[in-house]
């Protein structure tokens, strides 16, 4: 599909949550709601009784990362109210595969996500019971955090993982994404782009996702990684 970006709610106006989404709804392709549990991370946000209000209303299909403890207990009922994508940690998974089989067979994509220190070697064989891999790009927890140039060799491991073995799975990055590192990230391999403040903090957050994509497109089309026409 190309690049992809996906607005993140976490720096939003939560009093406006509805106007918000609307206001990117056109220029977007996903919704980025993140979910935390002050377990995981040390942090709380939202849970499902949010994300299933944002769903009857939201222009844009939603893109749901967990960041909780027990997901393979609380993760498949974000994909049975509708999420479109659901991404668990797997440094919190019990079973990641049947988790990953489980939100498959609800109707969602499903997602898997590392933190920065994780390495993305020791998961390649999972990525046949993937749709998407998530590399964070800042610790997972807050926005607004700067972002960890040290992933983006990671970055290009994994695409290189998944050009290598020819699976559909996206490359996602998720933490300090704007228009400056949106270009090495997808220069590295990423197709699949979480913006929350460089978006919202913006006075034109739909601009903001336009100036995102082109930024992205162009440095796709250049990158090595790049399907040769």
């Amino acid at each position: 599909m190309g690049v992809q970006i996906s607005p993140s709610i976490l720096s939003c106006d939560f009093a406006r949550l509805a106007e918000e989404i609307n206001a990117v709804g056109q220029d977007a392709d996903w919704v980025h709601v993140d979910v935390m549990d002050n377990h995981f991370v040390p942090n709380l946000t939202l849970g499902l009784p949010v994300v299933e209000s944002i769903l009857k209303t939201s222009p844009l299909p939603v893109d749901c990362h967990l960041m909780i403890e027990d997901p393979d207990r609380w993760a498949p009922a974000y994909a049975e109210s509708g999420a479109a994508s659901v991404t668990f940690h797997v440094e919190a998974a019990q079973a990641p595969v049947r988790l990953a089989r489980t939100l498959r067979a609800a109707g969602a994509r499903a997602g898997m996500a590392l933190k920065p220190a994780t390495p993305v070697e020791p998961y390649a064989d999972l990525l046949t019971e993937l749709d998407m891999l998530l590399l964070m790009t800042v610790e997972p927890g807050f926005g607004g955090q700067s972002f960890l140039d040290v992933v983006l060799p990671k970055v290009r491991r994994a695409r290189q993982l998944v050009r290598d073995g020819e699976h559909r799975v996206w490359v996602q990055v998720d933490g300090g994404v704007d228009v400056d590192t949106i270009e090495r990230c997808a220069a590295a391999g990423a197709d699949v782009f979480v913006a929350g403040s460089s978006v919202y903090d913006a006075d034109d957050a739909a601009a903001a996702v336009r100036r995102l994509r082109e930024v992205a497109e162009r440095a796709s089309a250049d990158a090595w990684w790049a399907p040769s026409v």
